[in-house]
């Protein structure tokens, strides 16, 4: 491995999902200025994200159809006219 190339400055940080609220505790050397309270009563540096684990599709198995063109109503229009 290459000297000198890993930041020194890890600290413990609060990771939070925003989409769903959960948060986990871990080092980190990521920039913020926001902090939060965690259970064990100590303040922490809090970086806020918008997925994790617990909220992507891949892993919660909860595949969402998005359908922004609208074709299942054109389908749906369509096809009920002939009834």
């Amino acid at each position: 491995m290459k000297k000198d190339i890993h930041p020194e400055s890890y600290r413990m940080c609060v990771f939070k999902d925003m989409s769903n609220d959960y948060t986990f505790l871990t080092r980190s050397c990521a920039d913020t200025k926001d902090t939060i309270k965690w259970e064990d009563g100590n303040e922490y540096p809090l970086i806020k994200l918008e997925i994790s684990n617990t909220s992507h599709p891949f892993y919660t198995g909860k595949h969402k159809l998005v359908d922004t063109a609208g074709r299942v109503d054109k389908f749906r229009t369509r096809y009920s006219k002939k009834k």
